[in-house]
């Protein structure tokens, strides 16, 4: 199932401590990564920012397990969105400074979103469904 590229980006939401530390992780990501650093810190600073205490049901947040669709290939894959230290690819966590993280993050089931790896390539993902982290 091949679905066309969408351009406008969806509404997004991330919690205060997370928007803090997320900024602080682009900027000092930007010399090394600096396509993904960029795209990070847009996604920070356009995300509606949650206070820490509020649940967010539904919302992929750091340490969320979810289940997203490639939408360009159909293919579906099942992962846990950590920080950069805790990332391990054969575990299914990966990094929120990679561009599928970057673009994942603040998403709520059922939103997809579009964006152009440092590659040039461009991405459609899908979530499908997200669980609280513990």
């Amino acid at each position: 199932m091949i679905q066309t590229i969408r351009t406008q980006r969806p509404p997004i939401t991330i919690r205060n401590c997370d928007a803090e530390r997320l900024g602080q992780l682009a900027e000092a990501a930007a010399q090394r990564y600096p396509a993904t650093a960029e795209f990070l810190a847009g996604e920070v600073a356009r995300a509606s920012v949650a206070p820490d205490s509020d649940p967010l049901p539904g919302i992929v947040c750091m340490d969320s397990a979810l289940t997203f669709r490639d939408d360009t290939t159909g293919k579906e894959k099942q992962v846990t969105l950590v920080y950069p230290t805790e990332a391990d690819v054969e575990a299914g966590r990966i990094s929120v400074l990679t561009p599928i993280g970057a673009a994942l993050i603040g998403l709520s089931v059922g939103q997809s979103i579009s964006f152009e790896t440092p590659s040039g390539e461009q991405r459609s993902l899908t979530v499908l469904s997200v669980s609280e982290p513990n």
